[in-house]
């Protein structure tokens, strides 16, 4: 809830007192003091779970990372992308391909996946930037179908159908399960902290007002192409950062875990948590994405029912949130 209706509604005697200051920061108190209850839990579940669990969560904050790439293309740009598994991939596989060749870790490749990821995206969104809606959504769809053949035709260097392994380890020293848990962790409050920086900056202003009004933003000298350019290259960078956490935590990556169905998952997570860019948010879809396949394995010809079904559930459940519990998911509507 904003501070600014509290302080609407007193007088000017009553805005200054020490009272109504805490009225109108007390909310804030409480999400910080509630968010680092939360990243506390989080940074002791290793101690109290087993190896099982503490790679599955991994991989849990990897998926968040990859959907709130997604959930910002769709916040700033206003468009759905089927192909972001491709970004991701090219984040994985950087690593992998860096560790067999070169022998650098995890730290010393990561930059470099972003890197690649933001110009992967620069490349795909310059012939399409005066495709919108269904027209880029299938242009992207199309980058995904070829993926695992690109990947199986360049086989020399992805490993084919076996793929590549990921084994040094990022931190010396520390145990390698601890690694793959902590490192996606903070790699996904990172993330979500600088693109909380990132949305109070006047070039998230000029994207916003890019999706409003093209035609007002382009009086105030704000091109559409630079919008389209700008989101496609973030978000791709955000994408292969995600990817890059992914084949660490998972230890392997592979043609078959980048299909299209990996598009589309990535997709269906940012649509649970709402196109949130928040870690709890974010969470929310990456938790979706990684467990619910887990959860449903044992059923059998009923997987895709019983997935819809849980899907429509979240998706109805969180909708029918309290707005301001809702919007507190969302990390803010920026």
């Amino acid at each position: 809830m904003s501070s600014l209706p509290i302080i609407a509604n007193m007088t000017p005697l009553e805005a200054a007192s020490p009272v109504a200051a805490a009225r109108a920061t007390g909310p804030d108190w409480l999400r910080r003091v509630a968010g680092l209850l939360g990243l506390v839990v989080l940074l002791a579940l290793p101690l109290l779970s087993g190896s099982y669990w503490t790679f599955t969560l991994g991989v849990c904050f990897a998926n968040a990372i990859a959907i709130i790439s997604v959930s910002f293309l769709v916040r700033y740009g206003g468009e759905v992308s089927i192909g972001h598994g491709v970004f991701v991939a090219a984040g994985a596989y950087t690593v992998a391909v860096l560790e067999k060749y070169l022998g650098l870790s995890l730290l010393a490749s990561l930059p470099v996946a972003a890197v690649l990821g933001a110009v992967l995206g620069l490349v795909f969104a310059f012939p399409s930037r005066n495709l919108s809606g269904i027209y880029l959504a299938v242009a992207t769809m199309a980058l995904a179908l070829a993926l695992p053949e690109l990947l199986l035709h360049f086989s020399t260097v992805t490993g084919g159908y076996e793929g590549l392994y990921v084994k040094l380890d990022a931190l010396p020293g520390v145990p390698k399960n601890l690694q793959r848990y902590y490192l996606p962790l903070f790699g996904l409050v990172a993330v979500a902290l600088l693109l909380r920086h990132f949305r109070r900056s006047r070039q998230a202003m000029a994207l916003l007002l890019i999706r409003t009004s093209a035609h007002a933003a382009e009086s105030f000298g704000v091109r559409r192409s630079w919008a389209r350019l700008s989101c496609m290259a973030l978000s791709a960078a955000v994408a292969a950062v995600g990817g890059a956490m992914l084949s660490f935590s998972s230890s392997t990556v592979s043609p078959n875990s980048f299909t299209l169905w990996t598009s589309v998952f990535l997709l269906v997570g940012s649509v649970v948590c709402l196109h949130s860019m928040s870690v709890a948010g974010a969470l929310v879809g990456g938790v979706f994405l990684t467990l619910m396949p887990l959860l449903l394995a044992g059923a059998g010809d009923w997987v895709p029912i019983l997935y819809g079904g849980a899907l429509l559930a979240v998706v109805l459940g969180v909708n029918a949130l309290p707005a301001g519990l809702r919007a507190r998911l969302e990390g803010g509507r920026s």
